[in-house]
């Protein structure tokens, strides 16, 4: 006896169904890390299953950093908030909130801010610089996501 094409129908529509429930238990969430400064802006990815992060460059202004958030697949932001260790310029913190409303127009997405104080120490530490493969700005960038990641 063979199955009739509605049979088979239904049967390729279950499957299909049953596919697509098992991609989305399966997806995981994907993370920009953004080590934010008046020149560059450092980027790192992570994910939510291996809570590692990856340098993945620099980007010179927002168009740069939403086009890596699309062609990544992003599902959330960090970005390092620059808390001054001394109090330091006030521009400085200005310009940084003018750049998070802005992405915070051009995305949907959760965005969440970390302290990224001694972040670029830290990178350095770790060996990044502007000659390096993984810049200093990365680096810090995936220092940032690393420290939200593991408490989160």
């Amino acid at each position: 006896m063979e199955p009739s094409n509605t049979y088979l129908t239904l049967l390729i529509i279950s499957n299909t169904n049953f596919m697509s429930r098992v991609k989305n238990i399966l997806q995981f969430k994907r993370y920009l890390g953004l080590d934010w400064g008046t020149k560059r802006i450092g980027l790192a990815i992570g994910d939510s299953e291996t809570k590692i992060a990856m340098p993945y460059g620099v980007a010179d202004n927002l168009a740069a950093v939403l086009k890596v958030i699309q062609e990544e697949e992003i599902n959330e932001i960090v970005i390092g908030l620059p808390l001054a260790m001394k109090q330091s310029s006030n521009a400085l913190q200005n310009n940084f909130v003018v750049f998070l409303e802005a992405l915070k127009k051009k995305t949907s997405l959760p965005i969440k801010t970390i302290d990224e104080r001694l972040s670029s120490k830290a990178a350095d530490a770790r060996g990044g610089d502007k000659k390096s493969k993984a810049p200093r700005d990365a680096v810090a960038a995936m220092i940032i996501l690393e420290d939200y990641l593991l408490r989160n």
